[in-house]
Formats: structure tokens, sequence, C-alpha cells
């Protein structure tokens, strides 16, 4: 997703191993209201991912890889209780629309 190496259409059915450990060091972290509905969302896509957690300093915060080998984290502040499932606000909308369509 994050690498312009290949134009729309040429991707090779699977990339060389060591052309996507070079990207294990970088993570793009999302601003995302509802950590859990992205979940869902990419879940419903068919996407393999684990469920969020809630880290030590109180962000919840979904990651996952994208097809390039790149982190991408969505994330937001825990919150104490509960609230309905909601929509992924508008930043975490585009970011998820972009990894599905390199799907």
């Amino acid at each position: 997703m994050l690498n312009t190496a290949f134009d729309y259409g040429e991707r090779p059915e699977a990339l060389e191993p060591a052309r996507i450990t070079v990207h294990g060091d970088t993570c793009i972290y999302f601003g995302c209201p509802d950590v859990d509905a992205a979940y869902h969302q990419l879940r419903d896509k068919g996407l393999n991912i684990q469920p969020p957690k809630v880290a030590w300093y109180g962000m919840k915060q979904l990651y996952l890889k994208d097809p390039d080998g790149f982190g991408l984290c969505f994330q937001w502040k825990a919150l104490t209780k509960l609230r309905p499932r909601q929509t992924p606000g508008p930043s975490c909308i585009v970011a998820l629309y972009s990894l599905l369509v390199c799907l």
C-alpha cells in the first residue's frame, strides 16, 4: 500500500521476503474513534487479524500489516465504560479504504 514499486495490476503474487523485512520497522498510526468498528469492518472484508488491545498507557490499538509489510495502527483513547458500536471516523475510513483497495 505504501510502496509504489509496482504499478496497479503488476504486483507479483509473492514479494521477496528480504524486500518486506526492511519495512518491519515502520508503522503509521491513525486516529480512529471506534477501533472496534474498524476491526469488525476489516474482519468482514476477510482480513485475518487479531482483535484490538488496550495498551498500558490507555490507548486502544488495532495493529496490522499492509500488503507490503508496513505496520498500520488504528488507535483511540480507551474509554472507561462501553459505548455502542459506531462507524469509524473520517481519517479511519480513508485509511481503511486505502488498505482494502490493495487487497
